[in-house]
């Protein structure tokens, strides 16, 4: 009783460790360095968008200055002369000036440019998720290879098993055979040769096996012990790849710098406030009798127009079309690529099914010539190098049935890849 139950349990957890093809496919995503770059891409952009939406913070510039001038503002000599007989010294402005203050500018109106630009920012990440989104995707491709690299070399090995209990059967009844004389030793010989051949490309087999079971495995992340055939599909229309979702970004940051260079030719309207401490100050008459140093303010308002914009509008804007022209060529080309990669996929899955319709009757023919010839050595009437060549061609009908199976499915799951659908 526990044999059983322990045998129950091991059953379980074999079929409770076989992957599908999405789940490897899910796990090489997860697994994917690249992957990290999701959330890195993320935060870069919200930060340069906090970043630009700072624009509508007052700036505050705190300017410190020294300076000595060869000329200064003076009253004419007859002016001077007037004012030292009414006992005012008047000195003049001091060649050597000085002055620490802060500078406030506050905007008011920008023409939407800090919009824009907050806008232009965020699609340009988006452009960027969308090109990794392109990498992680071709993960996909790469999975499918290696899963039905490994369904092939399942079925080979359980072909290969089988193989080897027809040989050994064979080999057993020309054992029997021998002792009693009515076969040869070298007929014993040549069944036996031949199923230690067969030995030998099991050990090939498994090998191959291990290799790529541990690279799926790695590239997945996950331990590899168990493959489930996948279900045949059908093709669905339409297509849903990622390269297209690219260029549909691509287009959205043209728009996008478009409108941030409408705005540029827009004016802008600020309010501002000066203040500084220090000598001369705006009272020029005070600063010229006395030369102390004085707290001194400005407020104001200030509209600006950035003529020089219009400048280079026109190129700007041409290189925008230029870029949305440049995105509609790329969806061009990809879908016209796109197209043939299908009908080949569509070509190459009807090639195999109408091979598949024929495998069935291959290995029943093969399996009644290697059955007939089997009798035909329980009597003696045939040699044993025409039943080994019986039983290898019925094999390898059975082998090729194996590979034209995987061959559509894989083709059919390439299709699936081609659409994403």
């Amino acid at each position: 009783m526990k044999r059983l139950l322990f045998i129950i349990g091991i059953c379980m957890a074999f079929t409770a460790a076989a992957q599908t093809l999405e789940e490897c496919q899910r796990a090489a995503e997860r697994n994917y360095p690249l992957i990290a770059q999701h959330d890195l891409i993320g935060r870069t952009t919200d930060l340069t968008v906090a970043n630009i939406q700072k624009g509508w913070l007052p700036q505050l510039t705190a300017t410190a200055q020294a300076t000595y001038q060869s000329a200064v503002t003076a009253w004419p000599d007859e002016m001077k002369g007037l004012m030292q007989q009414m006992g005012v010294d008047m000195k003049g402005l001091a060649k050597d000036q000085y002055r620490v203050g802060l500078d406030l500018q506050q905007t008011v109106f920008d023409g939407g440019a800090i919009s824009a630009q907050q806008q232009v920012a965020r699609e340009q990440g988006a452009v960027q998720q969308a090109q990794l989104d392109v990498t992680l995707y071709q993960v996909h491709q790469r999975v499918n290879e290696m899963y039905f690299g490994l369904l092939l070399l399942e079925d080979q090995m359980r072909l290969n098993t089988d193989l080897q209990q027809q040989l050994a059967a064979s080999e057993k009844k020309l054992t029997s055979m021998v002792k009693h004389g009515t076969a040869a030793q070298c007929d014993l010989n040549n069944v036996t040769a031949e199923r230690l051949n067969v030995v030998q490309q099991r050990t090939v087999l498994e090998s191959q096996h291990r290799v790529l079971q541990s690279m799926l495995g790695t590239f997945c992340g996950i331990e590899i012990s168990h493959l489930t055939k996948p279900a045949a599909v059908d093709a669905v229309a339409g297509n849903n790849r990622p390269e297209l979702r690219l260029i549909d970004s691509q287009l959205r940051l043209a728009d996008a710098q478009d409108r941030a260079l409408k705005a540029s030719l827009l004016p802008r309207l600020g309010v501002f406030a000066q203040g500084f401490y220090g000598y001369p100050g705006y009272n020029m008459f005070k600063d010229m009798i006395s030369r102390d140093w004085s707290w001194n303010g400005m407020v104001g308002a200030r509209l600006t127009w950035n003529i020089g914009a219009l400048y280079t509008h026109h190129n700007d804007k041409a290189k925008v079309q230029l870029q949305r022209e440049t995105a509609q060529n790329q969806r061009e080309v990809f879908l016209f690529n796109n197209r043939l990669e299908q009908m080949q996929q569509n070509e190459a899955i009807d090639r195999y099914s109408r091979l598949m319709a024929q495998d069935e009757e291959i290995i029943t023919l093969r399996e009644q010539v290697r059955k007939a010839a089997e009798s035909k050595l329980s009597h003696g009437i045939i040699d044993v190098n025409d039943l080994v060549r019986d039983i290898n061609s019925e094999n390898a009908a059975r082998v090729q049935q194996s590979i034209h199976e995987i061959e559509m499915l894989k083709q059919m799951y390439e299709l699936k890849y081609t659409t994403n659908n």
